[in-house]
């Protein structure tokens, strides 16, 4: 099995890695050297390799036609056409997962694990080629204008995003702190879309929030039908929030289970992974590990036939604790593997909606001009054999909850409801 230290393999949602377009043929990989001069003159050396038989000429003959005859040369970029040709050439696998960033959205990219940008703070993906909202970020702009996961972004400042990929939607959509976004969007299930001008702001997202607290102190379930009987009972539960796999959760997730533990008793822990699109594989095996006493969190089946098995890393400290875990449509990837371990392994309840069903892993790879390249290399198989692919996992208890009404979380109300009655 390949070391985490050596390899950071990321499971991501479409938000995070669906990118770029255009036509192309990734260049460092087969050898060709390609030199942009200040004439903007390319300068090409081809070696293929061995194992290649493509002719390139019509590639070539397409650019000189281009640089010959296109009305405005003067806007012609090649860097910008590289880009794009590589970006097609990943993009003609028909595969929505693997992708090729050019430097700035390589940038991006890396800034939402880090987890701080400027935007409206939702992260975005691609659905029946419309740009579709996956999960707005609690707290930020998005979620406070109403935008909900699920959303379809019609338009943006007026133009319409047919055709767009991921990243023409990003680089739209995001801009200074302070500055107006108009959107049109479709909520789902809804006929008539409805305009929103959302202020950016710098969105810095904590990756984890966490509280012990009984029925009664939980301002997200005061509106709920059951509460008065709830609040009848005055123990506790504890409740971790983790709204990503990012550079820091781990450490984040450590703190926050030492901040439960430190504040007495709880009958049980509401673990709450709605709206986390994924990110590092690595977070998801230590943070189920957490959980899990012994046994293989999840399974990767390799593009080349192999098997490989990522056990428990480490001794949890919640491993007798009873577990809810919340999830939602906007649940991705790591998250959706780390409730299918929660379910498989330690019998864990899973209230809420059907999670998204992204079930690839991508392993990305780092440039030299700063750019990247995203390949699937493969798919993931959770502990009791079942793929999430495009089915995603379904609760034990479906709740709907739009998310509206922030003192009506029905989802939540019912975790507690769960732990309580233990």
């Amino acid at each position: 099995m390949k070391s985490f230290s050596r390899v950071r393999t990321l499971i991501l949602i479409l938000a995070l890695v669906i990118l770029s377009g255009g036509v192309g043929y990734r260049l460092g990989e087969r050898k060709t050297s390609l030199t942009i001069t200040p004439e903007k003159r390319v300068i090409v050396n081809q070696s293929p390799p061995p194992t290649a038989d493509i002719d390139f000429s019509l590639f070539w003959d397409v650019w000189q036609r281009l640089l010959r005859s296109y009305i405005d040369r003067a806007t012609i970029d090649p860097q910008k056409m590289v880009w794009g040709a590589i970006s097609g050439m990943v993009n003609s696998l028909g595969d929505p997962y693997t992708t090729y960033l050019p430097p700035k959205e390589n940038k991006d990219f890396k800034d939402d694990l880090g987890g701080s940008f400027e935007g409206i703070g939702a992260e975005l993906g691609l659905k029946d080629n419309r740009i579709i909202v996956i999960a707005p970020l609690k707290g930020n702009p998005a979620e406070k204008a109403g935008i909900r996961a699920g959303d379809y972004i019609l338009e943006v400042d007026g133009a319409e995003t047919s055709g767009w990929t991921v990243s023409e939607a990003v680089d739209k959509i995001r801009g200074p702190g302070g500055t107006t976004v108009k959107l049109s969007i479709l909520h789902q299930d809804d006929t008539k879309p409805v305009d929103m001008s959302i202020v950016r702001s710098t969105i810095v997202v904590p990756s984890v929030e966490s509280w012990v607290k009984s029925a009664g102190e939980i301002s997200e379930i005061a509106g709920t039908e059951n509460v008065s009987s709830l609040k009848q009972n005055p123990a506790k539960v504890a409740y971790i929030r983790l709204s990503r796999f990012g550079d820091t959760s781990n450490e984040d997730f450590d703190r926050a289970v030492s901040d439960v533990l430190s504040q007495g008793p709880a009958k049980g822990l509401i673990f709450d992974l709605r709206n986390n699109p994924g990110g590092y594989l690595d977070g998801s095996v230590y943070i189920s590990s957490e959980f899990v006493k012994s046994g293989t969190i999840v399974s990767q089946v390799n593009s080349d036939g192999s098997k490989e098995d990522y056990p428990v890393v480490r001794r949890g400290r919640l491993l007798d604790m009873p577990i809810v875990v919340l999830l939602n449509k906007g649940s991705a990837s790591a998250a959706e593997i780390t409730a299918g371990a929660l379910r498989d392994l330690r019998n864990a309840t899973i209230i809420g909606e059907t999670s998204f069903g992204k079930g690839t892993v991508q392993t990305p790879e780092d440039l030299p001009d700063g750019s990247s390249v995203h390949i699937t290399t493969g798919r993931w198989l959770l502990p009791g054999g079942d793929s999430i692919t495009k089915k995603g996992i379904t609760p034990d208890i479906v709740i709907e909850w739009d998310g509206l009404e922030a003192s009506r979380d029905a989802q939540l109300a019912r975790a507690v409801e769960l732990l309580l009655q233990k």
